[in-house]
């Protein structure tokens, strides 16, 4: 697969030379690939917020380097701008930062900045209210009118309209009902499919990042402790459980398959588990 961002040895300090420094990430390496689907989990001060806001040159690496297309994005300026349009970033409860006066303009916000034509504008603004289910008609209306996860969908399409190679999203079903959480994920697959777009989200539900993504980062202690594909990262459940993650179903029939002496490496898909579980529940009963 094609490797479109790459992070190479990364640290970051906050206030360095002061006695409120703190090394936030830690000589951090991995890279993503293109189309690929990429989940982040880890507790919180583990590094995360961080990483994602390295990702797109909101924050500049104390050392280590961002790679886009194998260019530091630090090198010229012009390279950190494109950074910013091609690596979208959506922050936690991204509703609360809408301020424009109808939903097209606020999701325009973007474009227009980026010196696009009227026409080219107008274009993203429909196609990416469409990927997130909002319809013709709230184009017009103001976002503040509108419910919690409705606002959540123009501040996905407001990033989205940048049409970015990779998105990244923190914890972008937090506070939703499950229907809503559904839809969501659901939106952000359709962008991914569609623009082979790769996706790196943050969430704290491992039950959503082992159904969707496609690889795990495991932040611990601002080092990557983990990066590798969901069924292999819940092999390690009690490694999970001492980062001080919580503990999700999913986890959890992990757990007791291992006390029950299964090999979980030969578990390949959480339905698989849970249906292994489920036998040896039954054949202890029968017991």
């Amino acid at each position: 697969m094609e490797s479109i961002l790459e992070v190479k040895n990364l640290t970051y300090i906050y206030s360095a030379g002061t006695p409120f420094e703190h090394k936030a990430l830690d000589d951090v390496s991995f890279h993503l690939h293109r189309g690929e689907f990429v989940g982040i989990i880890g507790h919180t001060g583990s590094g995360k917020s961080t990483l994602m806001q390295q990702l797109n040159g909101l924050l500049k690496p104390t050392s280590g380097t961002v790679l886009l297309d194998g260019k530091d994005i630090w090198s010229d300026k012009a390279l950190t701008r494109q950074a910013r349009f091609r690596v979208g970033l959506v922050f936690q409860y991204p509703e609360y930062q809408l301020f424009e006066e109808t939903v097209f303009k606020d999701i325009a916000f973007g474009p227009k900045n980026m010196g696009l034509s009227p026409e080219e504008i107008d274009r993203r603004v429909r196609e990416a209210a469409g990927f997130v289910g909002l319809t013709e008609e709230q184009l017009e209306v103001s976002p503040f009118d509108l419910s919690g996860g409705q606002k959540r969908r123009v501040a996905i399409a407001g990033v989205i309209a940048m049409e970015p190679e990779v998105l990244i999203l923190d914890e972008p079903t937090a506070g939703l009902d499950p229907v809503g959480r559904s839809e969501i994920l659901g939106n952000i697959e359709a962008y991914r499919k569609a623009k082979n777009a790769t996706i790196m989200m943050v969430s704290h539900s491992m039950e959503d990042v082992a159904r969707l993504t496609e690889r795990l980062l495991v932040m611990n202690g601002s080092r990557l402790a983990m990066d590798a594909p969901p069924a292999e990262v819940f092999t390690h459940a009690e490694e999970l459980v001492a980062m001080g993650l919580n503990i999700p179903q999913v986890t959890q029939v992990f757990l007791a398959l291992k006390k029950r002496g299964l090999d979980v490496k030969n578990v390949y898909t959480i339905d698989q588990a849970v249906a292994e579980l489920n036998r040896l529940r039954g054949g202890a009963s029968h017991a």
